[in-house]
């Protein structure tokens, strides 16, 4: 069941605090914050990086596959009935993943 547009619009109104934007890819959604992935919406739920420091700011919160053979990940849904901490987890996130490498430019043929 792919994430509906509604959902997206909802997170990012809700975390509108944060610089956040989203991509669609197959059918689901990955959110960036800076230009680094920090969560992915799939199937109208927030799956949050389970990095160290998302992990220390929600050391409770619910862990799931966010797709068919992904590994664990935070369950965001209940993060987002509180803004502020969901916004430090995705903080928290951004902070401990590497900002990406630059892409080669193609060659032409």
């Amino acid at each position: 069941m792919a994430t509906q547009a509604a959902t997206i619009e909802h997170i990012l109104d809700t975390l509108s605090v944060l610089p956040l934007t989203s991509r669609k890819m197959f059918g689901e959604y990955a959110l960036y914050l800076d230009g680094r992935t920090v969560a992915f919406i799939c199937d109208d739920t927030l799956f949050i990086k389970p990095t160290s420091g998302a992990l220390a700011v929600l050391p409770e919160a619910e862990r799931g596959p966010a797709y068919p053979g992904s590994k664990d990940y935070i369950i965001g849904s209940e993060a987002l009935d509180d803004p502020e901490l969901c916004a430090r987890a995705l903080r928290a996130a951004w902070a401990d993943t590497p900002e990406p490498k630059p892409k080669k430019p193609r060659k032409r043929s």
